[in-house]
């Protein structure tokens, strides 16, 4: 059975779509959007991963958390491994937003960046 049952999370409204992704039609769509978003959650779903980093002294000892998120979303199969990779990172201050913490993560053309100034 290749139909999925799919919330649309484009807009308010919701609309419940069934995707058939082996024949690419979609139903229960209000507007193009929703259509468009459903192909996509049912062929290559992605998600903007949306975490913290670990904001260390010279010594190594953690002072705070900084936030940071992908400038882009990443293949929703890839998350737990991303966060993988965000959990070992630490940075110093200062930390401008739109710094680049993790440049291109898990090769998928993606950046960790920081959504926060963290002054020193």
């Amino acid at each position: 059975m290749s139909v999925q049952q799919i919330t649309c999370i484009v807009c308010p409204r919701g609309c419940a779509l069934e995707v058939d992704a082996r024949t690419g039609t979609v139903t229960g769509n209000s507007c193009k959007r929703g259509a468009e978003y459903g192909i996509a959650e049912a062929t290559r779903p992605t998600r903007t991963l949306t975490t913290t980093v670990r904001v260390v002294d010279d010594k190594g000892e953690t002072l705070e958390v900084a936030p940071v998120r992908t400038a882009a979303p990443i293949p929703k199969g890839v998350i737990f491994d991303a966060m993988k990779v965000v959990n070992a990172v630490r940075v110093v201050k200062p930390i401008k937003r739109g710094d680049v913490i993790v440049p291109n993560i898990l090769n998928t053309g993606v950046d960790v960046v920081a959504t926060r100034d963290i002054p020193r």
